[in-house]
Order: C-alpha cells, then sequence, then structure tokens
C-alpha cells in the first residue's frame, strides 16, 4: 500500500537540504562577522587588519555562491550586503573609490543595500576626520555621500527593505551637512 522506500528517500532529501541550509546560516554567520571586522580594521586605519580579513571574506563569500538554497531567513542576502559594505569602506578608505558592483559579483538589490549601510560608515569617518582636522576628508565623504543620494533619487523603489534602507542615505547626508555647516560657522582650528 504505502511505499516506505519512497519515504525513505524523502526523509534523506530532507536531511540533506537541512544541511545544506545550516551550511548557508554558518558561512553567512561567518560573513557577516569579518565584514565587521574589516570595517572596524578600516575605520582604525589597520589596512593589514582589514585586509587578512578580507582574504578570508572572499572565500566564503565564495563558498555562499555555491550553494543555493531557500534558508527563509534571507541571511544570506544580508551577509552579501554587509560584504558589500566592507569591501565598500576598506576601498574608499585605502583608494578612494567605491568599487563597481560587477567586482562585487552581486545581485542589485544587495549591492544598493550594502551601499545604503555604507553611508553610516562614512558618517563616523566623516567625524573622525574632523576631529582629527582633516577637514578636507570629511568634505570629500559629504560629497560622496550626496553622489549616493543623487543616484537613488532616480531609482524607482518599491516599498520595501531597499526603500527602507535607502531613507538612511537622506539622514546620514543631513548629519554630515550638519558637521560641515558646523565647522564653517565655528571656522577650522
Amino acid at each position: 500500500m504505502l511505499n516506505k522506500k519512497e519515504f525513505s528517500k524523502i526523509r534523506q532529501e530532507m536531511h540533506d537540504i537541512d544541511l545544506k541550509r545550516e551550511e548557508v546560516i554558518q558561512t553567512s554567520r561567518e560573513i557577516i562577522s569579518l565584514s565587521k571586522q574589516v570595517i572596524y580594521a578600516a575605520q582604525r586605519n589597520d589596512l593589514k587588519e582589514a585586509e587578512s580579513a578580507i582574504k578570508t571574506i572572499k572565500d566564503k563569500v565564495n563558498k555562499l555562491r555555491k550553494v543555493s538554497i531557500n534558508t527563509d531567513t534571507n541571511i544570506n542576502s544580508v551577509a552579501f550586503q554587509e560584504y558589500v559594505e566592507a569591501i565598500a569602506f576598506y576601498e574608499f578608505v585605502k583608494n578612494n573609490k567605491i568599487p563597481a558592483r560587477a567586482s562585487l559579483n552581486v545581485s542589485a538589490e544587495d549591492y544598493l543595500a550594502g551601499l545604503c549601510d555604507l553611508t553610516g560608515e562614512l558618517v563616523r569617518k566623516a567625524i573622525y576626520d574632523v576631529i582629527h582636522k582633516k577637514f578636507g576628508e570629511a568634505e570629500k565623504i559629504k560629497e560622496l555621500v550626496h553622489d549616493i543620494y543623487g543616484e537613488f533619487l532616480k531609482l524607482h523603489l518599491r516599498n520595501g527593505e531597499l526603500r527602507k534602507k535607502s531613507d538612511s542615505i537622506k539622514w546620514n547626508l543631513k548629519k554630515l551637512e550638519e558637521v560641515m555647516y558646523d565647522i564653517s560657522m565655528k571656522g577650522r582650528h
């Protein structure tokens, strides 16, 4: 009546899916953690430490790309967004540029979400620069965030997670403008 061998195959298939799902979740968590390490090191201008973490993070990202499975948590997308944020911040600190999406090999949505998050790190860097009297650097950051905001305004984002994240760019730009305004009113000492 009931094909028990069929159920045995289904159990094995479900077990294999669970193992892949756990692998995606674990690898994603590692990428998120490494991304934070890259950003923290780059904020302190410790580029050697950042580069060391980047080597590891790239291996993990390549591993994550090879396993495609729905985790119901979207954690793999979050990992790619954090990766974009970390590499973009590192490249800005080291080379004064933002990497193109193609060089990061991520989806458009993950790239854009990562750039939204990047603007928050740029605000922190600008404030650090102002404290250390690097006003030109802070002004460059403000112009970069302004450019990012301008490009996002040209997108037609639906109400969703990316739309919500893009709103943070506006607030980060406002913070930078206030900092630069305060500097101009108080004079650069």
